[in-house]
């Protein structure tokens, strides 16, 4: 073969792997699986979807990235995997908020829970705790509430902002118990707990994995946990049922959905490997040391969370006439 032949063949071998190139990139941007997070790093939802991407991503057999899409109370974040492709490469880690409590907050949505995602499973639970500054002198939650029984004006509890699991659980607290208690919403929870350890605000709920730190400093103190039984970081804080204080529990819980239209099997698959995931010992070790209970389970089971959530939030939501910002 002479060499104008060679350098022909050459040049076609060339062209045919070039032309390749694009369907092969293809075929590896398909078996990335993104989990996004409507909020910025570093959070509490953060770390749990960065604690199991990489061991999920063995479980489904490619590559988990996180990606983070804040704003709008994870509004953002919804929405877009609501419009993502339904093939369950799209996944959304979120907490309540979006999910249970949007709903009934705001007039208006760009995306529907119920219609337009799927549920895949619940990740974790996480409980609610009423803290207060180490120096304020009630000892349980009945104290307190016997303290802003005794004030004109009652008590007042911080919260990490309106229509916030926080401040939604301060006003079943005072429903049920029919105390006075006066809402400060701040702009996230940093602040909020910075004036109720320098005790310009009485008390606030907040997700155990962010108070733990402050308990254990000793600059908070748990005064009660808005849940069905004691918190494993917590034994010696008793419930608010243990306290006499039904109907506030206030479990601030994180899932994962998917894009609604995604087959079945997909979502079945996605399921069983977050599942595994979830049970597995280093990552159920990671999480309950962060504060959060691992509670993996079944599309339904989380369909049906669902629908009891949303119904309590907007009851009272709808019953104080709460409005989002």
């Amino acid at each position: 073969m002479n060499s104008t032949s060679t350098r022909r063949r050459r040049l076609m071998q060339a062209a045919a792997g070039s032309l390749a190139m694009p369907a092969l990139h293809g075929r590896a941007q398909a078996r990335i699986t993104r989990l996004v997070v409507g909020f910025a790093p570093g959070g509490p939802i953060d770390f749990v979807a960065r604690v199991i991407a990489e061991p999920l991503g063995r479980e489904l057999g490619h590559q988990v990235v996180v990606e983070n899409k804040p704003g709008a109370n994870a509004g953002i974040a919804a929405d877009f995997v609501a419009k993502a492709t339904p093939d369950g490469q799209t996944l959304f880690l979120t907490s309540t908020g979006a999910i249970a409590i949007s709903p009934a907050l705001y007039d208006k949505l760009p995306y529907d829970p119920v219609r337009d995602l799927t549920p895949v499973t619940l990740v974790v639970n996480t409980d609610e705790v009423l803290v207060a500054s180490s120096s304020n002198p009630a000892g349980s939650v009945q104290d307190f509430l016997a303290a802003a029984r005794q004030r004109k004006d009652g008590a007042t509890m911080a919260s990490s902002g309106i229509g916030s699991v926080p401040h939604l659980a301060m006003e079943l607290l005072a429903d049920v118990t029919r105390t006075t208690l006066r809402h400060v919403p701040y702009k996230g929870v940093a602040p909020a707990i910075t004036d109720v350890i320098a005790g310009h605000v009485d008390a606030l709920f907040i997700d155990v994995p962010v108070a733990l730190s402050h308990i254990r400093a000793g600059k908070l103190k748990a005064l009660a946990i808005a849940a069905p039984k004691r918190h494993p970081l917590l034994p010696d804080t008793r419930t608010l049922e243990e306290s006499g204080i039904s109907g506030v529990d206030s479990n601030n819980w994180y899932a994962v959905y998917t894009s609604r239209g995604t087959p079945a099997p997909e979502v079945e698959r996605v399921n069983q490997a977050l599942r595994r995931t979830l049970e597995s010992e280093a990552v159920k070790g990671r999480l309950i040391a962060s504060g959060v209970v691992p509670a993996p389970g079944t599309p339904a089971a989380l369909a049906a969370l669902q629908r009891a959530d949303t119904e309590k939030w907007a009851r009272i939501i709808r019953l104080k006439n709460i409005k989002g910002e």
